[in-house]
């Protein structure tokens, strides 16, 4: 019974699989809290991008 203790203990085949999940984890919460935090200033930036983006495409169809 000491063995079969010892080896469960001592397994670390599902290490690897616990580590990407919790650096995933990380990630996604460091994600979230980019978007939370410069939310209002990246939906800003991307409105004035599209509208640079319709200006432009109105004066290329216009010319033609």
């Amino acid at each position: 019974m000491k063995n079969i203790a010892k080896h469960f203990i001592s397994d670390e085949s599902g290490a690897t699989a616990i580590e990407y999940g919790m650096v995933a984890t990380m990630v996604g919460i460091a994600i979230v809290g980019i978007f939370a935090s410069f939310g209002s200033k990246l939906s800003t930036a991307f409105a004035t991008l599209g509208d640079g983006l319709n200006t432009q495409a109105t004066k290329l169809g216009t010319k033609n």
